[in-house]
């Protein structure tokens, strides 16, 4: 999935809890930022409650969850995530699903194009966020050069990423040419989600980014599309392709399509969530709706902490011990 990452831009400012550290954790705290306890599985959602899947009390949203909310017609969103603590606010905001994706090469890594990333990279970061969401499905993708060449190296990689990472599903990129890899996934009980339209990692073979799937190619996606169902895939993610193209898929599929630049008729929408909070700057992709001024308000926060600390402002006593 693509990043505007290389666009920098916006902020947006979120208070942090005001509680007090409990006495044993106030060096930690101090020394190493606020203490990572995760909320717990059973705890009540937060604000965002009434956009989260529907799942069993006390348990992670499942690939049911998913064909379940595609059959009552009920919407419902993806965000990436690659940390502990930005983990934990989207699962308290109620995200079903956490894509820890391939795009961390851009946003995490500062790489130019998500070929360049490892799974030894990504695996600490599926580690972390799966710890931070007790609630969300943790999809990890499959970076490129770790399931293209057979489909038992794809199965070694997902191995992987649900044994040393704890995720819950994969994602992979492509269609005819990946279904035997898809197939031998799911044979193995992992299950899959496909990608199909602007997959990032065949961005030289594109000639960069652009929008995928018109006038006949639009059949070829369609046929790609019901050949990952076929694989058993649980969903498939649409990217950059035209709006009327992904309402036809959608409505010839019966497990769920999620929309990135790909119109309202999606069974879900996913962002990579710096361009969603506005974290990144410069001009963001048409598909991309900033909710946030992130960048704005990191910005002004560390301007106005360093003035500060040259001021002799900050620390005050009431910041000592």
């Amino acid at each position: 999935m693509s990043s505007s990452i290389g666009n920098p831009a916006a902020a947006d400012p979120t208070g942090a809890g005001g509680r007090e550290p409990a006495a044993e954790s106030v060096q930690a705290a101090t020394l190493y930022g606020a203490p990572t306890t995760a909320r717990p599985a059973s705890a009540a959602p937060g604000p965002g409650a009434r956009g989260r899947i529907r799942t069993a009390p006390g348990g992670r949203t499942t690939v049911r969850d998913i064909r379940a909310a595609k059959d009552r017609s009920e919407k419902w969103a993806m965000l990436t995530a690659y940390d502990f603590t930005t983990a934990g606010i989207f699962d308290e905001a109620g995200i079903p699903v956490l894509l820890v994706g391939d795009s961390a090469a851009n946003t995490v890594y500062g790489y130019e194009t998500t070929v360049p990333i490892t799974v030894d990279e990504l695996i600490p970061l599926v580690r972390a966020v799966v710890r931070g969401a007790p609630n969300a499905m943790v999809v990890a993708d499959l970076p490129f050069g770790s399931y293209q060449g057979s489909p038992e190296q794809a199965l070694a990689t997902a191995a992987r990423f649900l044994k040393e990472g704890g995720a819950q599903a994969v994602k992979l990129e492509g269609g005819a040419r990946v279904r035997p890899q898809v197939e031998a996934l799911v044979a193995a009980g992992v299950p899959v989600m496909g990608h199909l339209g602007l997959t990032p990692q065949s961005v030289h073979a594109f000639g960069g980014y652009r929008v995928q799937g018109r006038d006949r190619a639009g059949d070829v996606l369609l046929a790609d599309a019901i050949g990952l169902q076929e694989a058993g895939a649980f969903a498939v993610v649409l990217e950059v392709v035209p709006a009327d193209l992904a309402a036809r898929v959608t409505k010839e599929l019966v497990i769920s399509t999620v929309g990135i630049g790909a119109g309202a008729d999606c069974d879900a929408q996913v962002l990579v969530w710096q361009d969603m909070a506005g974290l990144t700057g410069g001009r963001p992709p048409r598909f991309v709706k900033r909710f946030a001024d992130l960048r704005t308000a990191l910005t002004d926060a560390a301007v106005a902490f360093s003035d500060e600390v040259a001021g002799g402002e900050y620390p005050t006593v009431a910041h000592s011990y």
